[in-house]
């Protein structure tokens, strides 16, 4: 029989347009409580978007206020700083 190839899930960069593997990328997450936090899991509930782990994606998001508009919320500067903690591959959690 065949080996079957697995899948790979890909996500959408709200900054690039790019779509790339789930793994590439980095969940930013907002809860129906309006709480927003980064879900390096990216299993957690509610309305996610993705972002490509790069510094200067992440300049181009802060700059363009694309993750406010993309989760409806005012994002604070220290979701920005966790974001850069994953990129720079320190662990958050």
């Amino acid at each position: 029989m065949p080996k079957k190839n697995k899948k790979i899930p890909l996500r959408k960069c709200v900054i690039t347009q790019e779509m790339k593997p789930k793994q590439s990328l980095i969940r930013i997450v907002r809860t129906k409580e309006g709480e927003i936090f980064v879900d390096p899991s990216g299993k957690k509930n509610g309305r996610g978007t993705y972002i490509s782990k790069d510094l200067t994606v992440l300049q181009q998001a802060k700059k363009s206020n694309a993750l406010d508009r993309q989760l409806q919320t005012k994002i604070d500067d220290s979701i920005y700083e966790q974001l850069e903690q994953v990129i720079e591959g320190k662990n958050i959690e």
